[in-house]
């Protein structure tokens, strides 16, 4: 495979300023128990949604800002209810912000966009709180009561918000403090009916929301030597016992009784500002973030005679800029995670209940979905964010390899700067570089490139499209492979498409055929959740090579398809229409039906002789363990496709006849979850195919199980009879063969009865890996070397031997140097050369191709995406074509 290593993509990524959970515990949790998710605010107003999936960490899904900072988010939950026949119906999650305005916004969570703004006449806000979930008294019945928000304003208002109904309403004013550093600096419920809010006046101020009163204040004193005299409360929160710790402007953490409102200890804990702390659930341990980047613990002891008191147990530098933000988990049972954000944009794992005996380690700061696509044909590689979207050409092999005097390895081809109000979603190029797609939340445009002829740069030209679809806007767009069919999956996860061809007049030209059609996704009974829409967001979509089935997954895991039926016609209308399937007999038994007030919804489109149908097959595929990352269809070797629909005539009674024909198998879709489920679909037969049969997810190689980072995405090198799938993460690339099976057949043989029995020395490699596990969802066990994932070692093991490899020599193993800034080097990768000779010889001279393969020479990557060339390597063969694009910290 040959790499080029791009360097020169100007991707911004915007720091953390905001992290919550859906909730800080397990314990006391009345209702039932809805998933774990972690929303995290960037600078740039984007939003991330993470699954922590027991500490395998995968970002589901990514709402685009406005530009304007996430300062808070928040969650809360409406109260659970019960159906007819008694079965409780767990509330809806939802989730809020703010951004530097005088409102907070809910967000809707299935579409990414705002549901609601707050309505109130009140200043800037600074900060919220949520009030804690109501929890029915024993043997009382009580009205369910919604979790009200507190917002604490830039002139020392305090106001308090309802959630009540489904919706965000003005309450009433809680408090007015006047002043000149009267500005709310934090606020926080003590429990459901007292508020404590911090201050920029060195005041903790505690107010009854029943009565509205003031019920005391405390004061931290004056700053420190060479500060203000005035120190800023930063953050505030509540202990388990009803105790409240705060951290300041001076460094401190103060803890104060939660009955008498009196300073019960001061502990010094950093030079700089303490600018937020978090806690666990048993409020026993105490971390506060600071302006230096480092992150301090705090645990409670007692002496011999019960008194309790705290004390520093350590610190550690995790950010290389402040700590921002912070936001912590905490079950007896699994996850027990802090989350850590600042200006260094990755957010920071600190495991708390293993603190000290687990590794910390960071989540991957770009998008899950790449921000990249390539028109491989054409040789162009595209990025886009906010309203911008950049285009290159990457010079071919033999032009990389020559001169570079004389020959460019990348060129700058077209910029465009889109008139639209909102960032855009999602970009896609057709295959053969002639179109680009850039979706909003609100708008579609398309544009066609041509070439110049005395220029480099691409003409580009803005085609129309009906207005009705233009207007859809869209989360994700993609082009079929053969550059024909555009697919659009709205903000609503609607799924939509569209046909391109050449105007009749000028060839040259393309346009979008006037009609479009949306394709219904299966109706499934709905589960018990508290995210019913948003587990329908789709989130993948994918096209066969033959460009004729068209799949989607969602959140929750489950997959639609549809197939294109009959054969391509050119001499048939562009646009047609006919009677869907379950009409024909009608109307065919019944002359005298009513057939001129049908309605337009009941009939089919047809472009060229063809139009799109659910699969018949469709319903049988199974739900997956969770969400998918990557879906692509296995390639196959292309035939020849039917010219025409030849048999299919007009009669009286179908007038608009053509062909239902169903393409050809086989299609093969490979799917890996955010789990790292591995399964192949023959969608055709609606089953796992016998390649996946053969190979589940436990025939992975342990090296690919112990990856952390989760996979980006996939491209396939089906090269001279090759059928090498190459996947990558973040922070690296591993090759499978899936031509062949992953595992033995002495493996598969016994496999039904009991897994094979391995040497010792591997069984001692994976008690090791098993004692290195996390348990807390964060790092490594920590008296165990971290073999993979290091970014200077790599351990490699075969045939129970262990060799550990150098990943960052002074040049890597292709002979490029690795700290070169050109911005786009070329390296060839042979993933089989290592070893085959070795591997030859065991088998008496017969050559047999590595099942698998990995680096970590590469990272941070935003995307990889394939190229295509006409030159072959030194021996004649057909070599794979890929630019791997890193983004450097």
């Amino acid at each position: 495979m040959d790499v080029h290593r791009s360097r020169f993509v100007p991707y911004p990524t915007s720091g953390i300023s905001a992290l919550a959970f859906s909730r800080s515990s397990d314990a006391a949790y009345v209702g039932p128990l809805p998933a774990l998710k972690l929303a995290i605010g960037r600078a740039n107003g984007d939003i991330e949604i993470w699954n922590p999936l027991q500490g395998q960490w995968a970002q589901e899904v990514h709402f685009v800002g406005d530009g304007r900072g996430i300062d808070g988010l928040a969650w809360t939950q409406d109260p659970d209810e019960k159906d007819s026949e008694g079965t409780i119906v767990p509330g809806q999650q939802r989730l809020f912000s703010i951004a530097s305005s005088a409102t907070v916004t809910e967000w809707d969570l299935a579409t990414g966009e705002p549901k609601r703004k707050s309505t109130g006449n009140f200043s800037e806000v600074w900060c919220f709180g949520t009030q804690p979930r109501w929890r029915p008294l024993k043997n009382a019945e009580e009205e369910p009561r919604a979790q009200d928000i507190v917002a604490g304003c830039g002139d020392g208002t305090l106001v308090m918000l309802s959630t009540a109904d489904n919706d965000l309403q003005f309450k009433r004013f809680l408090a007015r403090v006047a002043g000149k550093r009267a500005r709310c600096m934090c606020v926080t419920y003590q429990n459901r009916d007292i508020v404590v809010a911090g201050f920029a006046d060195s005041a903790i101020r505690v107010y009854d929301t029943r009565s509205g009163s003031q019920v005391r204040q405390m004061s931290l004193g004056i700053g420190l030597p060479g500060a203000p005299k005035t120190a800023i409360v930063w953050q505030l929160k509540v202990l388990q016992s009803g105790d409240l710790v705060s951290g300041d402007s001076n460094g401190e953490v103060r803890i104060w009784d939660g009955r008498h409102y009196t300073l019960s200890q001061r502990l010094v804990g950093h030079e700089t500002d303490c600018l937020d702390l978090a806690t666990s659930a048993d409020g026993k341990a105490i971390f506060s973030g600071s302006l230096d980047g480092k992150i301090a613990i705090y645990r409670q002891s007692s002496d011999a005679n019960g008194r309790r008191s705290w004390a520093k147990h350590g610190h550690r530098r995790t950010h290389t800029q402040e700590v921002k933000t912070m936001a912590a988990f905490d079950s007896k049972s699994g996850l027990s995670v802090v989350v850590s954000g600042g200006s260094d944009v990755a957010p920071m794992l600190t495991p708390l209940r293993e603190y000290g005996k687990e590794n910390s380690r960071s989540l991957p700061s770009l998008p899950q979905d790449s921000k990249v696509v390539s028109a491989p044909r054409a040789r162009l590689l595209a990025s886009w964010w906010d309203k911008h979207v950049y285009v290159w050409r990457i010079a071919s092999r033999s032009a990389v390899s020559g001169d570079a005097q004389s020959q460019r390895p990348r060129k700058l081809v077209a910029k465009l700067a889109l008139d639209v109000k909102h960032n855009i979603r999602s970009a896609a190029l057709s295959a053969d570089g002639r179109l680009l797609v850039a979706a909003t939340s609100y708008e579609l445009k398309i544009f066609q490139f041509r070439s110049r002829m005395d220029t480099d740069s691409l003409a580009i030209r803005k085609l129309t499209l009906p207005s009705s679809f233009a207007q859809l806007g869209g989360r994700q767009v993609s082009f079929s492979p053969d550059s024909k069919w555009l697919a659009v999956i709205t903000g609503d996860s609607e799924v939509h498409i569209a046909r391109f061809a050449t105007e009749p007049t000028q060839p040259k030209r393309l346009m979008c055929l006037p009609q479009t059609v949306e394709l219904d996704r299966r109706s499934r009974k709905a589960a018990s959740s508290a995210y019913k829409s948003y587990e329908r967001t789709v989130t993948q979509l994918s096209f066969a090579a033959d460009s004729s089935m068209l799949v989607t997954g969602d959140v929750s895991g489950n997959i639609d398809s549809w197939v294109l039926e009959g054969h391509e016609d050119p001499t048939a209308p562009a646009v047609d229409k006919a009677k869907r399937d379950s009409d024909k007999a009608s109307s065919t038994n019944d002359s005298d039906s009513d057939s001129d007030s049908s309605d337009d919804d009941d009939d089919t489109t047809v472009f060229y002789g063809q139009h799109w149908t659910d699969h018949p097959a469709a319903h049988l595929l199974p739900k997956l363990d969770s969400a998918p990352l990557v879906m692509t269809f296995r390639p196959t070797s292309k035939t020849q496709l039917t010219n025409g629909n030849p048999g299919v005539h007009s009669t009286r009674h179908n007038p608009h006849a053509h062909s239902h024909l169903l393409p050809s198998g086989p299609h093969m879709l490979w799917v890996m979850t955010a789990r790292h489920g591995m399964y192949e679909f023959d969608i055709s037969a609606g089953r796992l195919s016998d390649w996946s049969r053969r190979n589940p997810t436990a025939s992975l190689p342990d090296d690919f199980r112990q990856l952390k980072d989760r996979v980006m995405g996939a491209v396939w090198d089906a090269e001279g009879g090759r059928e090498r799938l190459w996947l990558y993460g973040t922070s690296w690339v591993f090759m499978l063969n899936v031509g062949r099976d992953l595992s033995d057949k002495v493996g598969q043989a016994q496999g039904s009865r009991k897994r094979r029995r391995k040497s010792d020395a591997r069984d001692n490699v994976v008690d090791l890996r098993k004692r290195r596990k996390s348990v807390s969802g964060a790092g490594d066990r920590t008296q165990i070397r971290q073999s993979l994932g290091a970014p200077d070692m790599l351990v490699r093991t075969e045939n129970g031997r262990s060799d550990e490899i150098d990943l960052e020599p002074e040049h890597d193993d292709d002979g490029m140097d690795v700290d070169d800034d050109v911005g786009l080097q070329l390296a060839r990768v042979r993933s089989s050369d290592h070893a085959e000779d070795d591997t030859a010889a065991q088998n008496g001279g017969v050559h047999q191709e590595k099942k698998w393969w990995c680096t970590f020479a590469y990272r941070p990557i935003l995307g990889m995406v394939p190229l295509e060339d006409a030159a072959h390597d030194g021996d004649g063969e057909r070599m794979l074509e890929v630019a791997i694009i890193e983004r450097p910290m």
